[in-house]
């Protein structure tokens, strides 16, 4: 049935249509991830230009035709400015967009990995916590809303603030994720860890994490 439609969501990415128009991913509490197009949106102070941008969060009016929707409006409550003008911040949003358009399907529910997403991209733009950790939390976090997290690895020797960390993380509600930092030594337990389960469970290499490294 064809018609209007509004769902609360954050832009994925965007890909450049035609001379003026993007299609964009959108990852929506209510259907899912879908895919869109927005008409002008290349176009100089085309009103859909910012709302089509990556990490944009808000409610989108979009027109459900018979094979595809077309961006209509939006009511954008977050641009996350801060990682517009933060180089190495921005790809890890953009690395952390990459995993959830991995994870997630359309009509799938994907509330919880839309809400991981967006209180990840709130503690990039936060200077409490150093983007390695961000990074793991919400790897081994990701992992864990799609029910593949298995716990601390029993063939590894982790200090208990590494195991606490790991429980802490897969069993914690995502808005209290970020609430904690670790030493040194619990960091690099942490990132071998998540590296290790990204290894298993994902198995694929990201654009954007691959610029991230030559970066850090």
């Amino acid at each position: 049935m064809q018609g209007y439609i509004c769902v609360t969501g954050i832009v994925l990415k965007q890909t450049p249509v035609g001379e003026y128009d993007r299609h964009i991913s959108i990852l929506t509490k209510e259907r899912g991830k879908i895919s869109a197009f927005a008409r002008g949106a290349r176009k100089p102070a085309n009103r859909l230009t910012a709302a089509a941008a990556p990490f944009s969060f808000g409610v989108f009016k979009l027109y459900e035709g018979k094979s595809s929707y077309t961006l209509v409006e939006a009511d954008i409550q977050n641009y996350f400015e801060e990682l517009r003008t933060d180089y190495i911040g921005a790809y890890y949003g953009m690395y952390f967009a990459e995993v959830a358009d991995f994870y997630t399907r359309e009509n799938n529910d994907e509330r919880e990995m839309m809400k991981l997403l967006y209180q990840t991209l709130r503690a990039l733009c936060a200077p409490s916590l150093p983007n390695p950790l961000i990074r793991c939390i919400y790897e081994c976090k990701a992992i864990a809303v799609n029910g593949e997290f298995p716990g601390p690895p029993p063939d590894e020797t982790l200090e208990e603030s590494t195991i606490y960390a790991l429980q802490y993380i897969a069993s914690s509600p995502i808005e209290k994720l970020y609430t904690f930092n670790v030493t040194e030594t619990v960091l690099k337990q942490l990132q071998q860890v998540s590296e290790r389960y990204m290894k298993r469970f994902v198995g694929r290499e990201f654009k954007s994490l691959e610029v991230l490294q030559t970066l850090c």
